[in-house]
């Protein structure tokens, strides 16, 4: 049954949205199986008490996708509901409101659209600046050139500041850049996902208000929504783009941006029509208003099934007792702890200096001499799926981990424990030495013992 869910249950439950029935056993689709006797299941009443639960699987601890609750996934497998149905209204008018919970903002116009995180590029690119203006990139890691490729395809003129491998941009080589022309927009990666390199949003923010303060601030948030600290009003942030696989534990395709009102008021005064269709926030706009003051619109079909387990994610987030800003100080610690096992280890990190390292994942430098089929295929043995290198220039020469959502914040699933014994295991094996502090010696030390017992 491994990455199965598998819901056991012999109780009839009652539901008001929709009625799942199943025999002695019901294929949903390859990953989902329903085992039941004559059982009608609740499909708003997401908790452990319906018996859901995952199958045996590989623990997932890339940069996203991740881990992903229970009740997230069994609302995914909400029974079909039309996107304009009076019981999912409310569904995606709660998920806008919770979102702008998630960012810390009052003001801030969320959109949740069906794509990925890069679509929220796209947003940016087509709706905010316009063909032949500036746009000025902080680059830090793979996702720097990415974006400012996208910038590029809708016509914008792109200059990128490049920080070394492991290190953020200085905000003063951001200030002297100000000085010396005028951006429509300053792009930042919150958290590069291919050198977990983490640049300090706040201080970008204050240094655009200080220096060109039209300019717009754009956040590329893919990795770091809901595992590190970000107050969208607080620190005067205009655009945060996000996707719902990483920090906010939901599976993959849904596109989040929430963007303030000075970044509408600027797509609204465009003098050139956006150019972009699907992204286009003349079509956006009025469907997300509509479904938070409680009516249907339509443009595009939303992914329903997907709005109900980001509705029950946010809840997670956002109404437990945990608080958003407890969720942060957890990552904290998850990655503390994963950091000072790896160092432990001898293993170093991508990020040069602890102010750059993020909170949401961890990105090592193999040992010397040692390469990706020596680690990977062995964590994998241990159950624990890591992700390989992805910047260009040191693809090979490194892996990641993440430690986002459930992984970081459950203590009680033992997660961070499993990749830190994982780690303690695998590294000593690859390296050919055993470290001390594990309890174990050196193959060298263990023969010149062995040797020494043999001449007794």
């Amino acid at each position: 049954m491994q990455g199965r869910l598998l819901i056991q249950s012999s109780r009839r439950l009652a539901s008001s949205s929709g009625r799942l029935c199943v025999g002695t056993r019901h294929l949903l689709h390859p990953h989902i199986s329903v085992i039941s006797h004559n059982c009608v299941l609740n499909q708003r009443s997401m908790s452990q008490s319906t018996g859901f639960k995952q199958g045996p699987h590989k623990l997932l601890v890339i940069p996203g996708p991740i881990e992903v609750h229970d009740d997230v996934l069994f609302a995914n497998a909400h029974s079909s509901v039309s996107h304009v149905s009076p019981d999912f209204i409310p569904v995606f008018g709660d998920c806008i409101r919770m979102t702008r919970d998630v960012l810390f903002t009052r003001t801030g116009q969320p959109f949740i659209v069906a794509g990925s995180g890069t679509l929220g590029w796209d947003e940016v690119a087509s709706n905010l600046v316009e063909p032949g203006e500036s746009a000025l990139v902080l680059h830090s890691g793979y996702f720097g050139d990415s974006f400012a490729d996208c910038l590029e395809t809708y016509g914008a003129k792109v200059t990128q500041i490049k920080a070394p491998i492991g290190s953020a941009v200085q905000i003063d080589d951001l200030k002297t850049a100000l000085q010396q022309k005028k951006y429509k927009v300053v792009t930042v990666t919150h958290v590069d996902t291919s050198t977990g390199v983490l640049s300090d949003i706040k201080a970008v923010a204050k240094a655009v208000q200080e220096v060109s303060p039209e300019t717009l601030v754009i956040v590329d948030g893919v990795c770091s929504v809901a595992s590190e600290e970000i107050k969208f009003d607080e620190w005067g942030l205009d655009v945060v783009l996000t996707a719902s696989q990483k920090g906010l534990g939901t599976p993959p395709g849904l596109s989040l941006l929430v963007a303030s009102e000075r970044a509408i008021q600027t797509f609204e005064q465009r003098r050139t029509p956006v150019t972009s269709y699907y992204a286009s926030w003349k079509r956006w706009l009025p469907i997300m208003k509509a479904y938070e003051a409680g009516t249907a619109a339509y443009f595009a079909t939303p992914p329903v099934n997907l709005i109900y387990a980001f509705n029950t994610s946010l809840k997670q987030i956002t109404q437990s007792s945990i608080s958003v800003d407890d969720r942060i100080r957890l990552h904290r610690e998850a990655s503390r702890k994963v950091k000072e096992a790896a160092t432990s280890l001898g293993l170093k990190q991508l990020a040069t200096d602890p102010a750059f390292a993020a909170n949401g994942m961890t990105a090592l430098y193999f040992p010397d001499g040692i390469v990706a089929g020596q680690v990977l295929p062995k964590l994998l043995q241990e159950d624990i799926v890591v992700a390989g290198g992805l910047h260009k220039d040191i693809r090979e020469k490194y892996f990641r981990i993440g430690h986002m959502g459930i992984t970081a914040v459950d203590s009680s699933r033992g997660d961070i424990d499993k990749i830190v014994a994982a780690l303690k295991k695998v590294i000593p094996e690859a390296t050919g030495v055993v470290n001390k502090t594990l309890g174990a010696y050196s193959y060298n030390e263990r023969a010149e013992a062995m040797q020494a017992r043999s001449r007794l």
